[in-house]
């Protein structure tokens, strides 16, 4: 169905309750690949039986980490075929470090929808409060739905960040695993996209994708052992924009410059000579 406009705007997101425990973490660790430098303390904390630590990418999951279906778009307003669809952006910021397990009520909203012209972005916000009433964590996200646009919106503002002028101060490969799609999808994403040949193919792709959210994590985690010593209650926020597609198995190149509170990356692709994957990528931190 086309976008209705008027009634999608605003509309409230239906709230629901979810819970998380030391295991789903780990699972989730496991699947952004930790535990590859299995002799390293640092590394390991991610694996703790008790308390691993949580990076806060795992807000990103924790609300469906044990649904078993593919996620459906649609919203008042909004139903969009999930092959037309690709994630444009998403942005975390932690209010408090997030616990190892815990229970929590997520609420969200349409935000804005940019009318692209082929397409249409589709932004949502969802705010995510502990079992203490205290707020957890906000998150902002957008969909690009290929197809879905000339509904005569507006086209939405520029959101470009700028490079510093000067080399970086962190130059990092991260390499994925053939099966890293398979293994972050018993994370709750269970899109086709990133498993069935036939519908990537469909969708337009050679092959199935790496999940954006796993680029996403993976690039954090490799920020934060990087530049953070591994310590992932000092991120504060993590925004980025997904520009192009990363295939298992391929290995991303991070760089990173540093200021006072704050990292900007660029992740490339390395063997399609520095294919853009993820820009206008802010970490901010303590």
């Amino acid at each position: 169905m086309p976008i209705d406009l008027n009634s999608a705007l605003g509309a409230e997101i239906p709230g629901r309750e979810f819970a998380w425990s030391p295991t789903d973490v780990q699972h989730y660790n496991l699947a952004l690949g930790a535990g590859g430098r299995w002799t390293d303390p640092a590394e390991l904390r991610y694996l703790d039986d008790r308390d691993p630590q949580v990076l806060p990418s795992f807000a990103t999951v924790a609300p469906s980490f044990h649904e078993t279906e593919p996620p459906k778009v649609k919203f008042t307003g909004i139903e969009i075929d999930l092959a037309k669809v690709v994630h444009g952006s998403q942005e975390i910021v932690v209010h408090k470090p997030i616990p190892a397990a815990g229970k929590a009520t997520t609420v969200g909203r349409v935000t804005d929808i940019w009318d692209k012209g082929s397409a249409a972005v589709v932004w949502r916000e969802d705010t995510v409060t502990g079992s203490d009433g205290e707020p957890l964590w906000t998150a902002r996200s957008s969909i690009f739905a290929k197809g879905e646009g000339g509904f005569g919106g507006d086209r939405g503002p520029s959101t470009k960040t700028e490079l510093p002028d000067r080399a970086p101060d962190f130059d990092v490969l991260t390499p994925t695993l053939p099966q890293q799609a398979l293994l972050y999808r018993m994370c709750g994403d269970r899109n086709p996209l990133h498993s069935n040949p036939e519908f990537a193919r469909n969708a337009g792709f050679p092959n199935p994708i790496l999940h954006g959210l796993c680029t996403y994590g993976l690039v954090l985690k490799t920020a934060t052992d990087t530049a953070l010593d591994s310590d992932a209650a000092r991120v504060k926020g993590f925004r980025a924009r997904f520009a192009g597609v990363l295939y298992p198995g391929e290995t991303i190149r991070s760089r990173i410059w540093r200021s006072d509170n704050e990292l900007t990356i660029v992740a490339t692709v390395v063997e399609r000579e520095d294919a853009p994957v993820l820009n206008d990528v802010v970490l901010t931190f303590t």
